[in-house]
């Protein structure tokens, strides 16, 4: 698996998930609260600073200011101002008045710090205009104020102007303490805030390990229950949703039990009874088998109306005798008994002496070098062999083609295969049949349920290369005009079998691989 399925894993996590939904609950909730407290205290501490700055400067324009001739001379202004900056509110001053109609002079507290030029247009403009009296509005003039910055330090700057005649005051008030005040307190919320999510981080792990655990338990326990422990039991605790899924796991997991093992009990009943049912067979087999011979030889010298019924005997009892035998090769597949007999063989030599046993030769064609030397059981190979070869001559149509070649195996530590096709020229497989070929007791026709075979030939052959670590196919070739013409079984052994693990059976009757 790459390293970005691994980290797309990692982060679809249970837990991470719970991590990450509770640092952005956290996170929303402290920056959401801690965004509401700094506005409140920038406004409380922007407004009482402000609010006593404007108010003694009120003050003092009213007992300073108005106290000055309606010509004042510069000297005049500039101490005026001095006096009123003086306070405790720590501002500085800019007076204008008119020594004549027209010719504004302006007395400055410290002209280095503040001077006309410092005051905003909007705000020289709204002090200057005379509003007209009326019972809504009192007076003339009024005190205005507005926020600016010089640099990076903020600055309130106010103007008000004295009714009648007097001169023009205005404020300028350093917010370099206040601004360094709500710094700290942004700090402040800046490392709450990341001490809030922190937290929720610590005790979302806290929340998931509480909550994952028991899960966590619950699929190890399903993981051991389907590697067949089947006495895999939770411990149960508690009354919440998690312990009755813990109940209702171990309700399940004990029922399963109970009925794996009702019906392994069941099956190895039955398989006791076939093997039991074959063995007893074989002894009155045996007997009949030595009476048919007799009738056999005799066969010719019978009255003819009897001989039909001999000749049906004979066939009979040969086709129960090797229903027989398969019965006892396939009790010993299911049981787990089926072990190999390895050897060196010349394939093309075993393939030679099958046909020969068989008297196949006429009607066989082999393609096979000699010199092609496998290591399996020459015994089960013969078994395969005789079932393929025998299915292709009764089935298909002659000539029955047999070839044999070597391929790479697809496990590069196996080394080479061993590949032998089967080939007939009848009329195939039909494409319904092809999935239950190697099925036991599986009839192609319902309308014929009667062969001569026993039904179980290629499922032996099929448990016989799977006991070699093989393989075998069934699939119809096709012709130059894409007609069906005959149909193809090939077998995949590998070249050297004694790697296969002793412990290593054949598929059960339903076709998957067990391992006792």
């Amino acid at each position: 698996m790459s390293k970005g399925i691994i980290t797309v894993l990692r982060f679809t996590s249970l837990r991470l998930r719970l991590v990450v939904v509770f640092a952005l609950v956290a996170l929303t909730a402290a920056v959401s609260a801690s965004g509401i407290a700094y506005w409140l205290n920038r406004e409380a501490v922007l407004k009482r600073t402000q609010d006593g700055a404007l108010n003694d400067f009120r003050q003092e324009m009213q007992n300073r200011a108005a106290a000055l001739p309606p010509r004042p001379t510069e000297e005049e202004l500039r101490r005026t101002a001095e006096q009123m900056a003086s306070g405790s509110a720590g501002y500085s001053v800019l007076l204008i008045g008119e020594r004549a109609a027209g010719k504004p002079i302006v007395g400055a507290s410290d002209p280095d710090v503040f001077t006309l030029a410092d005051v905003p247009r909007p705000l020289q403009t709204a002090v200057a205009t005379k509003r007209p009296v009326t019972d809504a509005n009192a007076y003339p003039y009024h005190l205005f104020w507005q926020r600016t910055q010089r640099g990076s330090t903020p600055y309130l700057v106010g103007g008000t102007r004295i009714d009648g005649g007097g001169p023009t005051g205005y404020m300028f008030k350093s917010l370099a303490a206040e601004k360094a005040d709500l710094n700290s307190l942004g700090w402040s919320l800046g490392i709450a805030t990341g001490l809030a999510v922190i937290g929720s981080v610590l005790l979302a792990q806290v929340a998931a390990t509480t909550v994952l655990r028991p899960v966590h338990r619950l699929g190890e326990a399903a993981r051991q229950l389907g590697e067949g422990k089947l006495d895999t039991r939770l411990r149960v605790s508690g009354t919440d949703e998690l312990a009755d899924l813990s109940r209702t796991f171990n309700s399940a997991a004990e029922s399963l039990q109970k009925k794996v093992a009702d019906m392994s009990a069941r099956e190895e009943a039955s398989r006791r009874f076939v093997a039991d049912m074959s063995h007893e067979l074989r002894t009155p087999l045996t007997a009949l088998t030595a009476v048919t011979e007799v009738l056999e030889d005799e066969q010719d010298t019978l009255d003819p109306m009897i001989a039909p019924a001999v000749a049906l005997v004979v066939s009979e009892t040969r086709r129960l005798n090797d229903l027989v035998e398969n019965l006892m090769e396939v009790t010993r597949f299911d049981a787990g008994t089926a072990r190999l007999v390895l050897d060196d063989v010349d394939i093309a030599d075993q393939i030679t002496a099958c046909i020969d046993a068989r008297a196949w030769l006429d009607a066989v064609d082999l393609d096979a070098e000699r010199g092609i030397v496998a290591r399996l059981d020459p015994r089960r190979l013969d078994v395969i062999l005789a079932n393929l070869i025998g299915n292709a001559l009764k089935h298909g149509g002659s000539p029955v083609r047999v070839s044999v070649r070597t391929e790479p195996s697809e496990d590069p530590v196996a080394g080479e295969d061993l590949v032998i096709a089967v080939r007939d020229h009848g009329p195939g497989i039909p494409v319904e049949v092809l999935p239950h070929v190697f099925d036991r007791f599986y009839k192609a026709s319902a309308s014929r349920p009667r062969s001569e075979g026993s039904g179980l030939g290629l499922s032996i052959a099929m448990e016989n290369a799977l006991i070699h670590g093989g393989s075998i196919t069934a699939a119809n070739s096709t012709d130059e005009e894409g007609r069906v013409d005959g149909a193809v079984f090939v077998l995949r052994l590998p070249r050297d079998a004694s790697g296969i693990e002793p412990g290593l059976q054949t598929r059960s009757s339903q076709g998957e691989v067990e391992e006792s």
